[in-house]
């Protein structure tokens, strides 16, 4: 079959990322083994090729709005899902040494799947809850890049990401629209867990009238040890 990869492209030009032919494969593979696997798991509601260019693919890249990947080395995706934002990152940015965490193995399987078939090196699946793994040592403050595309509220996701991100390294959280109150609603999280707001990049993506955010906030110093605390408290009694 022949995919059109037009709207990625354009997506790639507007970030400045440059794609090789092998890149452009990789996408097209992944978006196949998504739908592949998506008939008889839910990994996403969104699987029209054209729809999944925009809304997983160029969403995922678009932190090149807002960050230079180049000085970006190790990287953790917390509930990275089906593998978003990270298997896009490591695709078009293959030095970066990604770890994909996640709570379910059937989703796991799928990524490892994804990761073999396309010959990613550097690139690892976790299980775990992300209360969890940011209390162990080999995760534990030792990223360059947090991200989430997650819906958590974002006091929430920062107890939740903010752990994994070392001093002078960044937590980036990908918002479907403009996080004013929940930044506001945030102030005393990123500020508790170490961090301080370097920016907000709003954008509409990719040739569409949807908005998007990305908060990208500098950890300036290292988080307490008694954060993040046990498995669910953060979402039923985030840091206000």
């Amino acid at each position: 079959m022949n995919y059109d990869l037009t709207l990625l492209k354009q997506a790639c030009e507007e970030y400045k990322i440059s794609l090789t032919s092998e890149q452009e494969q990789q996408f097209i593979q992944y978006y196949e083994l998504l739908t592949e696997w998506n008939k008889v798991m839910n990994l996403t509601g969104i699987t029209e090729f054209e729809e999944v260019l925009v809304k997983h693919f160029a969403d995922s890249l678009s932190i090149a709005k807002g960050l230079d990947m180049e000085k970006i080395h190790t990287c953790i995706d917390v509930g990275t899902g089906a593998g978003f934002p990270g298997i896009p990152l490591k695709i078009a940015f293959p030095h970066l040494k990604v770890t994909l965490l996640d709570s379910l193995n059937k989703r796991l399987n799928f990524l490892n799947e994804v990761i073999s078939r396309l010959g990613l090196e550097e690139i690892e699946t976790v299980h775990g809850r992300a209360e969890d793994g940011a209390r162990r040592a080999e995760h534990r403050e030792q990223y360059d890049l947090s991200v989430s595309r997650a819906v958590s509220r974002l006091a929430s996701l920062c107890e939740y990401c903010m752990p994994y991100v070392k001093v002078g390294g960044v937590f980036v959280s990908y918002k479907a629209e403009k996080a004013s109150e929940e930044l506001t609603e945030a102030k005393k999280a990123i500020s508790v867990l170490g961090g301080k707001l370097e920016k907000e990049v709003t954008f509409q993506l990719c040739r569409t009238d949807m908005e998007r955010d990305l908060i990208v906030i500098k950890k300036v110093k290292n988080t307490p040890k008694k954060y993040p605390r046990k498995a669910g408290t953060p979402t039923k009694e985030p840091i206000l």
